[in-house]
């Protein structure tokens, strides 16, 4: 679920210009005067004209308070974006207090003065919102939603009440129950998870003690146990002030209009003390540190490397970026090369750099197969660093990745939230929010001899952190000379934790105003839905193809859907399908995976072959200028695939691997489970398409080649383009396709689902810090008229995110769970209803209950207010509906397989207008009871199932891990 760190749990990547995540990406090497109004808003015609493809039209301005405001007008949706960005992230803690920004980014969406219990979530709903969400880096702390054009003021009001009118309140209960969130949140992204705890061990050792970089984002447990309210208090009004804020309004609206709202809501509340930027505080290791940990979910062992470099946008943090993708990334890739073709020691391998306002690392990742010894990896990323020592790397390996560089970029301004994001991320570290088109340039100037140069200046012979998170049990497989790392692990105790309540008001004095802020202000003129033109057509070979013209950003999105999928798989050889799309995606007739992949990256382009349970599918990302070129590689990628035996058994190692590595993350065991119980052994919807281990090693070439010739056909396949290009020239485009692939006819086949019955079943994953909870039924299908109804009907149960019953009773009033969502999907021939969550391990059998409680209430205790919620929510939720590339490709695909209208949206309105109490009701009887439902839970046995027995909620089986 969001409102998560984006920054300490995974490597970043080194972009400069970086797709939609840009809050862990921090920066500035330079420190010059922002721009003025007057000089944002005055450029040059002719510097315009020179780069119109890297700049973001923007207008400046400053508040008294010294608030940073920046607006962005794109009239190409009815929607506006709303960001606040405060510059403070876990870098502004202080050893022993820290996770402070972090629990900050949660606290601000719970409650203010003005707008009451549910803050911004409860309005949210109502207002079709994209839903409150932020997230927390090491440098910043960052807010954000889009919401109909109509709704700017809502917005506007509701963001400046987080800053003025919040802080008084917190109380000790609702810091209590925050508490726990954060914590449940910990234990799902890094306690219960395999190589969870792998980047503190790594931070904990680059960065030297009391280094604010040295600790994690979301801080530790004990930490954040101790944290007192006056603590909390006191982080806010040090940080949380206007002159250390950014506000970004992107979207269709009145620039006038708006600047005086903005001055209206935020220009009395006061600055606080001056804030100065933190100084550059880069590391320099003075020897190597090795160690390893025995890790509880891990079944693989896993090195990871981190050598300290620069800060975010520094001049090396370009060829540094550079160098970390030609690495590691594709058949080019010395370590690539070296690791998973020539040693077959790994089939993932992953380089890149992390870098932020204060400091910089370099990372690389591989995880070895089972039972592989990691010093025969370390031997082999040494083969790798030699071998570009020899090679360095070839102009045409430079133009490829600036290419990719240049996709991500457009990319990232597909939506009016990105370009918020992106101005918004240059204002903060490089005091100009135009700086994109300095920032491409120095990319695009890097040479052979910038990325050779980092190369020997931050990595050849230097030291480095070398972490071995190897199976419990297994320590013989760490790098030699390795000692344990120091890692805390909490311990599963029943009733340890503090029971708090927060239903009772706080009491303070309410932060005065010049005016009455208890009301929220009204709507501005209406936003309507604006359903994109769409054109049809169809190729001399029976493909119906569907396309939405859209010149926006120079770009084409494109997919071609051929019906079946796994449904087309034997049970004895289940994974056919997806390693056909896998060698598939691995040369042509007359070019080798290198030479394909190569050519790709060159046009600036991705081609991704997949196999789902229902369809086989081609999707296309390219520049416009660059289409014919990149069609025709795919025509020659479905008409001519090169059955390479070679990287067949690269690839069913690899497969082989992430199905040996899914058998111990419990996320993955209650996926995996519940789509057995739910569709019962003889279905193939009951097996993940990776298949089993015994089944990939079954599968032989011929196996995908049958698969190929007999079920990939135009017969059962449609088309679907959204971008920068004419019906006419796509259709000129696709026209040798036609010709060359004839139709054969094609069965799909509809394979019957025979669920186990209603009850309890438990899967023991011993010392599980959470536990799994995967809860529902099967249902009807995408195209049945109960459908829409129940999409309506679960938005206030578990569809609407915190707006809804599961959130607010598990998360917001017990603290049990970092998120819980319901959903109905369904496909043309069956769907499900279904419940997910991880929960506190110790609070499993108390989850079960409550959400067992919700469900059987839920039908009775639906009101008129829920139903006015749902319905303005859905109807009003629709502006954003088509705003990105993807989203307009999620039209047209939906067209082509249910047959709907392109203005399907519109009957969905009408349903959501038409509905009734009584047919809410009669929908939650007929799909949502606890009685009629499968209840799998993924967790410790030891200390949970004897507790769950005795809940007398049904039949409790315990299943087999396998």
């Amino acid at each position: 679920m969001p409102r998560n760190l984006t920054a300490s749990l995974a490597l970043l990547t080194a972009l400069s210009i970086p797709a939609l995540g840009l809050f862990g990406c921090d920066r500035s090497s330079t420190q010059s005067e922002p721009k003025s109004q007057t000089e944002a808003a005055s450029k040059a015609p002719a510097e315009q004209e020179a780069k119109p493809d890297f700049s973001i039209e923007y207008e400046q301005f400053q508040l008294d308070n010294g608030l940073n405001v920046l607006f962005h007008i794109d009239r190409s949706d009815p929607v506006v974006a709303v960001s606040l960005t405060a510059h403070v992230g876990s870098a502004r803690e202080k050893e022993g207090r820290t996770g402070f920004a972090h629990l900050f980014e949660h606290l601000l969406f719970l409650e203010s003065e003005n707008l009451g219990k549910g803050g911004l979530d409860a309005m949210s709903a109502r207002i079709g919102g994209s839903g409150a969400n932020g997230s927390t880096s090491r440098d910043v702390t960052n807010y954000y939603q889009t919401v109909p054009k109509d709704a700017l003021e809502k917005m506007l009001w509701a963001e400046a009440d987080k800053l003025g009118w919040f802080i008084n309140t917190v109380t000790d209960p609702v810091l209590a129950k925050e508490k726990q969130v954060v914590k449940n949140e910990k234990r799902q992204g890094v306690d219960n998870r395999p190589y969870g705890h792998s980047q503190y061990v790594i931070d904990r050792n680059l960065y030297p003690e009391g280094h604010p970089y040295s600790w994690q984002v979301i801080g530790s447990l004990e930490d954040l146990d101790n944290a007192t309210l006056d603590d909390v208090k006191t982080f806010f009004r040090r940080w949380y002030v206007p002159n250390n804020v950014t506000l970004v309004v992107a979207g269709d609206f009145d620039p006038a209009q708006a600047k005086a709202l903005v001055q209206k809501y935020f220009g009395e509340i006061p600055a606080g003390e001056a804030i100065e930027r933190a100084p550059k505080q880069p590391v320099t290791l003075k020897e190597t540190k090795r160690l390893y940990y025995e890790d509880n979910f891990a079944r693989q062992p896993q090195l990871s490397m981190a050598w300290p470099t620069v800060p975010r946008y520094s001049a090396d943090s370009y060829p540094l970026a550079v160098l970390s993708e030609y690495l590691s990334v594709g058949k080019r890739a010395p370590l690539y090369r070296v690791l998973v073709e020539d040693e077959q020691l790994t089939a993932y391998v992953a380089m890149a750099a992390y870098e932020s306002e204060l400091a910089g690392q370099m990372q690389l990742e591989v995880q070895a197969f089972a039972g592989g010894n990691l010093d025969d990896v370390y031997k082999g990323i040494e083969k790798g660093f030699a071998l570009f020592e020899k090679e360095g790397i070839a102009e045409e390996d430079l133009e490829r990745i600036k290419a990719g560089q240049e996709v991500a970029f457009y990319n990232s301004l597909s939506s009016v939230l990105g370009k918020g994001f992106q101005l918004a991320q240059y204002q903060i570290y490089a005091n100009d929010p135009g700086y994109v088109s300095e920032d491409i340039e120095r990319l695009l100037a890097v040479t052979a001899e910038d990325v050779q140069r980092v190369y020997d200046k931050y990595i050849k012979g230097k030291p480095y952190v070398a972490t071995s998170f190897v199976p419990r049990g297994e320590k013989a497989l760490a790098l030699a000379d390795s000692t344990e790392a120091q890692v805390v692990e909490e311990q599963i105790v029943n009733g340890a934790e503090a029971q708090f309540d927060t239903s009772a008001s706080a009491e303070y004095e309410k932060t005065p105003s010049k005016f009455d802020r208890s009301t929220e202000p009204a709507y501005g003129s209406a936003a309507e839905t604006a359903v994109p033109d769409v054109w049809q057509g169809e190729l001399a070979n029976g493909i119906e193809v569907f396309g939405i013209e859209n010149s926006e950003v120079p770009t084409v999105t494109f997919s071609l859907v051929i019906d079946g999928g796994q449904l087309q798989e034997r049970l004895d050889k289940i994974g056919v399908a997806n390693l056909t799309a896998m060698l598939m995606e691995r040369g042509t007739k007359n070019r080798t995976p290198e030479e394909l992949e190569t050519e790709i990256q060159k046009l600036g382009a991705s081609i991704s072959v997949s196999a789902g349970q229902e369809s086989f599918r081609f999707d296309v990302t390219t520049l416009a200028r660059n289409f014919n070129k990149v069609f025709a590689l795919l025509q020659e990628m479905l008409l001519e695939p090169r059955w390479d035996e070679k990287e067949l058994v690269l690839a069913k190692k690899s497969v082989t691997s992430q199905i040996q590595r899914a058998a111990a993350e419990p996320n993955a065991i209650a996926s995996k489970k519940f789509a057995r119980l739910l569709h019962g052994k003889d279905s193939i919807r009951g097996y993940s398409g990776l298949g089993t281990e015994d089944s990939v090693a079954a599968i032989t070439m011929e196996d995908l080649k049958a698969y190929y010739k007999t079920y990939l056909s135009p017969s059962v396949a449609r088309v679907h383009v959204v971008g920068d290009i004419a019906q006419a020239d796509f259709m000129a485009a696709a026209k040798p396709l036609a010709k060359q692939w004839p139709a054969r006819p094609v069965t799909i086949p509809k394979p019957k689902s025979e669920p186990a019955k209603p009850g309890i079943y438990f899967v023991d994953v011993p010392d599980s810090k959470q536990s799994v909870l995967r809860i529902g039924r099967l249902a009807m299908p995408a195209v049945s008229q109960d459908y829409y109804p129940a999409v309506f009907t679960n938005y206030i149960l578990g569809g609407g995110g915190f707006a809804s019953r599961l959130t607010q009773q598990l998360r917001e009033g017990k603290g049990y769970t970092y998120g819980i969502r319901s959903n109905v999907s369904g496909g043309k021939d069956e769907g499900q209803f279904a419940i997910g969550s991880g929960v506190r391990a110790n609070v499993t059998a108390e989850s079960v209950q409550l959400i067992n409680d919700i469900l059987k209430q839920y039908g009775p205790t639906y009101t008129e207010r829920d139903l006015d919620v749902s319905r303005s929510y859905l109807v009003r939720a629709n502006t954003r509906a088509f705003e990105t590339a993807r989203a307009k490709l999620g039209l047209l695909e939906n067209m082509s397989e249910f047959g709907w209208p392109a203005d399907y949206v519109r009957e969905r309105e009408a349903v959501a207008k038409g509905m009734t109490l009584e047919r809410v009701q009669k929908i939650a009887e007929s799909y949502m009871l606890p009685g009629s439902m499968i209840w799998l839970v993924v967790g410790d046995r030891e200390t949970q199932f004897d507790r769950l027995q005795d809940l007398g909620l049904g039949e409790l089986t315990l299943l087999d891990s396998d």
